[in-house]
């Protein structure tokens, strides 16, 4: 079995305390994992991160960039099931983190920084347990269900 590298302090490779700074697991997805990023100024925000911590797209094979891919697909249109929004906006970042991962922000017209680009973090919206709870869920409903349609 090929052996996965990890981070050193990287949320998205040791979980713990480095992710629940920022983010909450929702599921494994192909050769990713989702998470839900824990300030919902944007609600449905999450992060899609690559299974092993490389830093950049061209790290990884041509192949494996097309299933990444393929999983940002999946939950764009889990996200557009689940919480309707007028926009998903795409960002990839990592200038100290390092970790390949692209955060889907669903925008909405009424909503906070329509027209504008996203603040990563504004700290406005924090969510209870429960309600973080009720949106993956949500998320996982969605999931399954484009999934299921994927296959028919």
């Amino acid at each position: 079995m090929e052996q996965k590298i990890k981070g050193d302090k990287c949320g998205y490779c040791q979980g713990g305390e480095y992710l629940d700074a920022f983010g909450i697991p929702i599921c494994e997805l192909d050769v990713s994992r989702l998470v839900l990023f824990k300030e919902q100024s944007h609600p449905g925000r999450c992060i899609v991160a690559y299974q092993d911590h490389v830093s950049e797209i061209v790290d990884i094979s041509d192949e494996e960039r097309n299933r990444f891919f393929a999983d940002v697909n999946l939950v764009a249109k889990a996200l557009h099931l689940a919480f309707s929004p007028d926009k998903i906006n795409y960002g990839a970042y990592g200038d100290t983190g390092c970790h390949l991962h692209v955060h889907l922000v669903p925008k909405y017209r009424d909503g906070y920084e329509w027209g504008g680009v996203f603040e990563m973090n504004p700290g406005k919206v924090t969510l209870s347990d429960e309600e973080y709870s009720a949106m993956i869920d949500k998320i996982k409903d969605a999931l399954a269900k484009v999934q299921l349609e994927s296959r028919t």
